[in-house]
C-alpha cells in the first residue's frame, strides 16, 4: 500500500527574503542585483595597479627606494579589502512586517485617524518621535508595512528599507547604510590616496627616464618582455585613469568627510532635512567634529537583524510503496468497504473466523463520524462506542 512520509527540508532564510538582492556562499554575501558597474570598478583598480607594479614599480624600487612598491601594495590591499567589505555585507536592511504585525499596524492607524469620508484623501501616515528634545517624523513604508526608524529610507533599486540610509552606490554594487558606511568611507579614502600615489610616481618615472635618455627616447622606449607595447601607451593610460579618478573619487572623499564631520547622510543633505526653510538643527550632531567622527567611524557596529543563514524547516510529503504483513488467513480488504466491514475484517485477522452477523454492530452516525481523538491509531483496534453495543465473543 502507499505510505505518506513527512520529510523535513532545510531552507535558509535568505532564500525567502523579499527585495531585489542576490546572495552567494549560502547567504554570507549580500549584494544588489545590478552588479555591472561593480565589475568595472574591480577592472579599473586591478588593471591600473597591475600596470604600475609590472613596469614603473620595478624601476622606481631600484632608482629611488624599495619602499615605494611596498607602500603601494599596502594601499592596494587596504582599498580592496574595504571595497569587498562594503559590497558583500548587509547595509542595514530592516525586515518587513509579518502579516499579523502589518494587520495590527493598520488597525492602529485606523483607530488613530478615524473613518475617512469617501472622496477625501486620508491623512499622511506619520508618527512623531523625540530625539534630543527635537521632534522627528517617522514615515510609513507602504512596501515594508512598517514605520521606518529615524534616518531610514526605502531604496528603490534594492526594494528594501535601510537603516541610516546614505545612498545606493552602483560602483560598489550595494546600498550604503548604517552597517557598511564606515567601510565605504575608508574605501574611497584609501582609493584616493592610492590614485594620488600612482599618479605622482608615474610622473616621477617619466621625469627620471627623461633625465637619462631624453624625453623623446622615453616615449619611444618599449619593455623588453613586451616589445609590441610602448611604455608611452601604458604610462599615458595609467595617467589618464588616475587623472579622471582624482576628479571623482577625491572630490567624493572630500564631500563625505564634510558629512562625517556633521554626522549627516547624503540622503539628508540632498533633501535638505536640516538646512531647509525651517532651519531645524540636526538632532544627531554632537556639535563637535571629533565626537561626530568617532560616532560614525568608530562607534559599535550593530549586528544584522536579517539572520540570513537562519533555518526555515518545511515539510515535504513523499509517497512510498510498501507491503503489509498478513497472517495465514488474512485477505486484502477491498477499497470500497465501509466502516463495519473494516471492523469485521479486523476481527477475522485476530481469531481466523468471521463472527455471526448478529455479533457485528451495525454502523451508526457515531461510528462514521468519530471525533478526532477517537480515531484509530496505528496498531490500535477500532472499538465502537458504548451506546452502539459491543460484539459478543
Amino acid at each position: 500500500m502507499s505510505v505518506m512520509v513527512a520529510r523535513k527540508k532545510v531552507v535558509r532564510k535568505w532564500e525567502k527574503l523579499p527585495g531585489r538582492n542576490t546572495f552567494c556562499c549560502d547567504g554570507r554575501i549580500m549584494m544588489a542585483r545590478q552588479k555591472g558597474i561593480f565589475y568595472l570598478t574591480l577592472f579599473l583598480i586591478l588593471g591600473t595597479c597591475a600596470l604600475f607594479f609590472a613596469f614603473e614599480c620595478r624601476y622606481l624600487a631600484v632608482q629611488l627606494s624599495p619602499a615605494i612598491p611596498v607602500f603601494a601594495a599596502v594601499l592596494f590591499l587596504f582599498a580592496m579589502a574595504t571595497l569587498l567589505r562594503t559590497s558583500f555585507s548587509d547595509p542595514g536592511v530592516i525586515p518587513r512586517a509579518l502579516p499579523d504585525e502589518a494587520a495590527f499596524i493598520e488597525m492602529e492607524i485606523e483607530a488613530t485617524n478615524g473613518t475617512v469620508p469617501q472622496g477625501q484623501r486620508p491623512p499622511p501616515r506619520i508618527k512623531n518621535f523625540q530625539i534630543n528634545n527635537q521632534i522627528v517624523k517617522l514615515k510609513y513604508c507602504y512596501t515594508c508595512k512598517i514605520f521606518r526608524p529615524p534616518r531610514a529610507s526605502h531604496c528603490s533599486i534594492c526594494d528594501n528599507c535601510v537603516e541610516r540610509f546614505d545612498h545606493h552606490c552602483p560602483w560598489v554594487g550595494n546600498c550604503v547604510g548604517k552597517r557598511n558606511y564606515r567601510y565605504f568611507y575608508l574605501f574611497i579614502l584609501s582609493l584616493s590616496l592610492l590614485t594620488i600615489y600612482i599618479f605622482t610616481f608615474n610622473i616621477v618615472y617619466v621625469a627620471l627616464k627623461s633625465l637619462k635618455i631624453g624625453f623623446l627616447n622615453t616615449l619611444k622606449e618599449t619593455p623588453g618582455t613586451y616589445p609590441s607595447m610602448s611604455l608611452t601607451v601604458l604610462t599615458v593610460l595609467e595617467v589618464l585613469i588616475c587623472f579622471f579618478t582624482l576628479w571623482s573619487v577625491v572630490g567624493l572623499t572630500g564631500f563625505h568627510t564634510f558629512l562625517v564631520a556633521l554626522n549627516q547622510t547624503t540622503n539628508e543633505d540632498i533633501k535638505g532635512s536640516w538646512t531647509g526653510k525651517n532651519r531645524v538643527q540636526n538632532p544627531y550632531s554632537h556639535g563637535n567634529i571629533v565626537k561626530n567622527c568617532c560616532e560614525v567611524l568608530c562607534g559599535p557596529l550593530p549586528p544584522s537583524v536579517l539572520d540570513r543563514r537562519g533555518i526555515l524547516q518545511q515539510e515535504e510529503s513523499t509517497a512510498q510503496e510498501g507491503s503489509c504483513l498478513r497472517g495465514p488467513g488474512a485477505q486484502g480488504l477491498p477499497a470500497t468497504q465501509g466502516p463495519g466491514q473494516a471492523q469485521e475484517g479486523g476481527m477475522k485477522q485476530q481469531d481466523g473466523s468471521i463472527p455471526p452477523p448478529s455479533a457485528v454492530p451495525a454502523p451508526s452516525v457515531s461510528d462514521t463520524k468519530m471525533p478526532e481523538e477517537k480515531q484509530r491509531m496505528p496498531g490500535e483496534l477500532l472499538v465502537p462506542s458504548p451506546d452502539v453495543g459491543q460484539a459478543e465473543h
